[in-house]
């Protein structure tokens, strides 16, 4: 089975979308500008556990992520300005395009009773912001550790500034999104 990768998707938008959209230049079709891979750790004092964190997201994404620190200091928490409260990855390029192909053909379909992406996920600036419980869904995180299992969040930013265009555009690129008529009778 042969499929079209992300990047000759996104080369080929305009073709794909200009009688949907109603668009009539190139420069008007959606593409994806990068994703933001994000983790959190919180207020994890465990050395041993930030380090099996980083090195997941390393192996997952294909990059070294960039430690997050803290903006405020917010005494209920217990943080003060500086301290580091998670991992951050921004893709570009080859690596997004690899990566966006490897979490919807192979990561989605190992996770378990996934029956699609919900639709209200779109921003007003057309960024689409995923949710993931479980990093293990990836298949290059050992299956070994299962105690250490950890969420991130991954948006996808494109340059469309509508939610329309955006959610045409993903469905377009192969996003596995429910249908309409699934997500208004649920909430």
């Amino acid at each position: 089975m042969t499929y079209k990768t992300t990047y000759e998707l996104n080369k080929d938008s305009f073709k794909a979308l200009k009688d949907t959209l109603a668009i009539k230049n190139p420069m008007q079709a959606p593409h994806l500008s990068k994703v933001v891979v994000s983790s959190g750790f919180g207020s994890v004092k465990d050395k041993k556990k930030i380090e099996l964190i980083a090195d997941r997201l390393a192996r997952i994404t294909g990059q070294k992520p960039a430690m997050r620190a803290t903006k405020k200091a917010i005494a209920t928490f217990k943080t003060r300005v500086g301290d580091p409260v998670g991992y951050q990855v921004t893709l570009r390029g080859p690596r997004m395009n690899e990566f966006l192909d490897r979490m919807i053909h192979i990561a989605f379909p190992r996770t378990k009773d996934f029956r699609g992406l919900s639709r209200n996920s779109v921003d007003d600036m057309g960024n689409y912001t995923i949710g993931i419980k479980e990093h293990t869904i990836f298949p290059e995180t050992a299956d070994e550790d299962l105690k250490d299992v950890f969420g991130m969040s991954i948006t996808i930013v494109t340059t469309s500034n509508d939610k329309k265009k955006t959610l045409a555009f993903l469905e377009y690129i192969g996003l596995p999104l429910k249908k309409e008529d699934d997500t208004k009778g649920k909430k």
